[in-house]
């Protein structure tokens, strides 16, 4: 039997459906929970070995949940090859380096930026121009998320390096979001994701053997990155395509706005980290952000 999240073309200008609203919110809790587990697992991991292992454990994950899936053409390998490398095995590398040198609001207000790369890729390559909705809601997000980081990044520091590492790792994500969707409808988001993080296992083993010397186990980070591994990437990606899959790119991109808002609510309940006024208005303008960017476009 044949487990897949199957969509029809993305319908970029229709309204959010019940089953695309439960898609972005469960995919924002997930990946808003992402930073705080990296932060876990640098405390006696190296990066390289986070990296890797996240990867390896989602795609062992998928393995499990597809079972079985339909054949690649041989043309669309390149794609996934490609797939593999620039929304998996670079920005999941970047993360990591850059969470040593900046904190997580500033990795959040960068990562809103997504959209932005989604829709200049999307013009640029894919023919996929955002409707007026669209760019409004990516003009209302970007703000919230700046309020959200102004109002909560009193602490750490923001060393140009790792503001560069995360601005290339959501330039990749954005122009991914637009590969991935028709391969998507082709195979099927659970299909497509196993063989992508397959491949990029291959290309990041080496730096999780670097970084195994440079590394202790310890059962707080080990358990972070267990569950980045198999829920943060099996299946939050699985679920992403599908979304990407349902409502094009660029509005799938807008996931990344709620980032922030997650991320915030978790430092508040676990660090214990003092929620701003300033932080929470700027929950509100991501909420109206990804409101407008679920309305259908004329």
């Amino acid at each position: 039997m044949t487990t897949q999240l199957r969509t029809g073309p993305p319908t970029d200008r229709a309204a959010f459906q019940l089953a695309d609203w439960a898609l972005f919110c469960v995919v924002g809790l997930i990946w808003g929970s992402s930073f705080l587990l990296i932060k876990i697992g640098l405390d006696t991991l190296d990066p390289g070995l986070i990296t890797w292992a996240r990867i390896a454990l989602g795609a062992l994950t998928l393995k499990v949940i597809r079972r079985n899936g339909p054949p690649v053409d041989r043309a669309d390998w390149s794609r996934i090859v490609v797939l593999s490398v620039v929304w998996v095995a670079v920005p999941f590398t970047l993360y990591p380096i850059a969470e040593q040198h900046i904190n997580s609001a500033v990795t959040g207000l960068l990562t809103g930026a997504t959209p932005f790369f989604a829709g200049i890729f999307g013009a640029a390559y894919f023919h996929r121009t955002p409707g007026n909705l669209q760019k409004l809601a990516m003009a209302v997000g970007f703000a919230g998320v700046a309020l959200i980081s102004g109002g909560s990044s009193t602490g750490g520091g923001t060393a140009l390096l790792g503001v560069v590492l995360v601005l290339a790792a959501t330039a990749c994500y954005g122009y991914a979001a637009n590969l991935a969707a028709p391969l998507q409808h082709r195979y099927g988001s659970v299909s497509l994701m196993a063989n992508m993080l397959a491949l990029a296992a291959v290309w990041t083993l080496p730096l999780g053997l670097a970084g195994l010397p440079h590394s202790q186990v310890a059962v707080a980070p080990v358990v972070a990155t267990g569950v980045l591994g198999v829920i943060g990437t099996g299946v939050a990606f699985a679920l992403m395509a599908s979304l990407v899959g349902r409502v094009g790119a660029t509005r799938a991109s807008f996931i990344t706005y709620l980032i922030p808002l997650v991320a915030l609510v978790l430092g508040a309940a676990f660090l214990s980290e003092r929620v701003s006024a300033i932080a929470l208005a700027g929950g509100g303008l991501v909420l109206v952000a990804a409101f407008l960017a679920s309305r259908p476009e004329p």
